[in-house]
């Protein structure tokens, strides 16, 4: 099953994907992708409903906005130099175990909403990424049983500011989180669409030129390993969200370096999870 959630912002609708491709509004279903339903068995129950109701639901243009594929979660946990060729790329150590951070949930956005560059930003930057959706209460979960807490998986831009991140000294939080610095979706895929989520291919171009183009067997700590470690040291709860780390081809890695400017477009894509695209836009008070 492929979860959207469509419309306004702040005012968004769930809805599926269909088999055959069809956008179709679900929100009689009486509950949105939130806590209550992942933890709930939600999409076992979503699905039996399906059966009986799929034909009545109303379609969704396309011409409709889409939203994060989730209501905003208890956090976004984000794994940091995960993938051996990024790690080379920014001269840091391969590290020995998986470098966590938080990305602030305020920051979460539609697939292809406009991304803001932060006000006197110079240096804000691009990654592709693959996120974990948690379906399950997981704390202290053993390797074996990491997918068991696993609702599903989608496409993520893990936008950063460098010079917040890493100039400023402190966590690398004051790069992560400013608005718009996380496009999610289109879509969660529910595990049982994703073969295998430790080789997936995944991409990034910026205004037509691909910069990054890798795939997830190049991951230092693969899925279940990062959904395992997480849980010994707090407790994920459905919906929460991990970010797995980008691929080799952000911005700080070129020599010089490139960073985003307003005008420029990024578009992303993981096999299985579909695309995303981003207008940047200048720094605009709400």
């Amino acid at each position: 099953m492929k979860l959207i959630r469509f419309g306004a912002e702040g005012a968004e609708q769930p809805g599926i994907i269909t088999a055959s491709g069809k956008k179709i509004d679900v929100s009689a279903f009486g509950q949105d992708y939130n806590e209550d339903f992942f933890g709930g068995d939600g999409i076992e129950r979503l699905s039996a409903w399906l059966e009986k109701n799929e034909a009545s639901c109303p379609e969704i243009g396309d011409d409709v906005r889409l939203g994060a594929p989730l209501t905003r979660p208890s956090k976004i946990v984000c794994v940091g130099l995960n993938y051996a060729k990024h790690a080379e790329e920014t001269g840091a150590a391969i590290p020995e175990e998986p470098i966590l951070f938080f990305k602030s949930t305020t920051a979460l956005c539609g697939p292809n909403d406009e991304v803001m560059i932060p006000k006197n930003s110079e240096k804000t930057d691009w990654e592709v990424e693959l996120a974990i959706i948690i379906g399950k209460k997981a704390s202290y979960v053993e390797l074996e049983d990491a997918n068991d807490h696993i609702a599903g998986y989608a496409l993520h831009n893990d936008i950063s500011e460098r010079a917040f991140q890493i100039e400023k000294g402190g966590q690398w939080c004051k790069g992560k989180g400013c608005d718009t610095f996380a496009p999610l979706g289109p879509f969660i895929a529910t595990k049982d669409e994703v073969k295998n989520p430790n080789d997936l291919e995944l991409w990034l171009e910026l205004n037509g030129e691909r910069l990054q183009h890798s795939s997830t067997n190049d991951f230092i700590f693969n899925v279940q390993e990062v959904v395992s470690y997480i849980s010994q040291f707090m407790t994920l709860l459905p919906g929460d969200v991990i970010s797995t780390g980008t691929p080799s081809g952000v911005g700080l890695g070129f020599n010089p370096p490139k960073y985003l400017k307003p005008g420029d477009v990024m578009e992303l894509g993981i096999e299985g999870l579909g695309t995303s695209k981003q207008v940047c836009k200048g720094y605009s008070k709400k």
